[in-house]
């Protein structure tokens, strides 16, 4: 078995925590005091390929391992930001019966149909990594996907996750990523789903599509918000995040 390297604060109701695929599980500093102070149990993990979570030495499916690193704990309710989500999702519907509550932060989509916009920020990424400037790939990752609202050591913090990852991701032979069908119809659980004006289109589209198609879903456009807000304005997102949980 294959355990994701993963800390968790508090002793109530189980809450997975699910990073960005720009930070690692550092980026819920903000959330895990608050989640603990609030009488929940907040776990969260490192995927594979991040923070210190090494890439698997055989192909994986990350949904997998997160459920594998989670034993013993039966039902939980799961936050997920941007790839973290999309993990999120595949969970609530592969598993549906465990997740008791969904929320979703500028999540990616399985069926995701990325805009021209998007493609040029990945094409520029592949770019500089190939050329081997992970400090200038880096500083776009931060210029792109943290928001307006961010101070300087917010800004700081996500440079020094994202560039972490690119180390690890680039220092590892590459290993087959397992896709296991699902369908989002499957899910079950009370979902929020969040986007930010400051974000691009393409998870605010996200949002919207799965709201449609979700049998108890809520989308909550946050005009302040970046592709990060909880650690844009921690507190903010806190004061929208713990009510629903709390009340699932």
């Amino acid at each position: 078995m294959t355990t994701l390297s993963h800390d968790s604060d508090g002793t109530g109701r189980p809450v997975l925590l699910l990073h960005s695929t720009v930070c690692d599980r550092r980026m819920w500093d903000p959330q895990m005091v608050a989640l603990a102070s609030a009488g929940l149990r907040a776990v969260r993990v490192d995927l594979p390929g991040y923070g210190d979570s090494p890439v698997p030495s055989a192909p994986y499916n990350p949904a997998d391992l997160v459920i594998e690193t989670l034993d013993g704990i039966d039902e939980f309710a799961v936050v997920g930001s941007s790839g973290g989500g999309l993990v999120a999702l595949e969970i609530a519907a592969r598993w549906p019966q465990r997740v008791t509550a969904l929320a979703l932060l500028c999540t990616a989509g399985p069926e995701m149909n990325p805009s021209a916009q998007l493609r040029a920020l990945w094409s520029e990424e592949n770019a500089l990594l190939e050329a081997g400037d992970v400090a200038a790939a880096t500083e776009l990752m931060v210029d792109t996907w943290v928001g307006p609202l961010a101070d300087d050591a917010t800004r700081a913090h996500v440079r020094v996750m994202q560039r972490h990852a690119y180390e690890v991701q680039l220092a590892a032979p590459e290993v087959e990523e397992l896709e296991v069908p699902y369908t989002v119809e499957a899910i079950t659980a009370p979902t929020l789903l969040i986007s930010g004006a400051h974000d691009l289109p393409d998870f605010r589209d996200i949002a919207e599509g799965l709201t449609a198609r979700l049998p108890a879903a809520t989308h909550l456009p946050l005009d302040w918000a970046g592709h990060l807000p909880n650690l844009e304005d921690p507190a903010a997102l806190n004061d929208l995040l713990l009510p629903f949980l709390t009340g699932h």
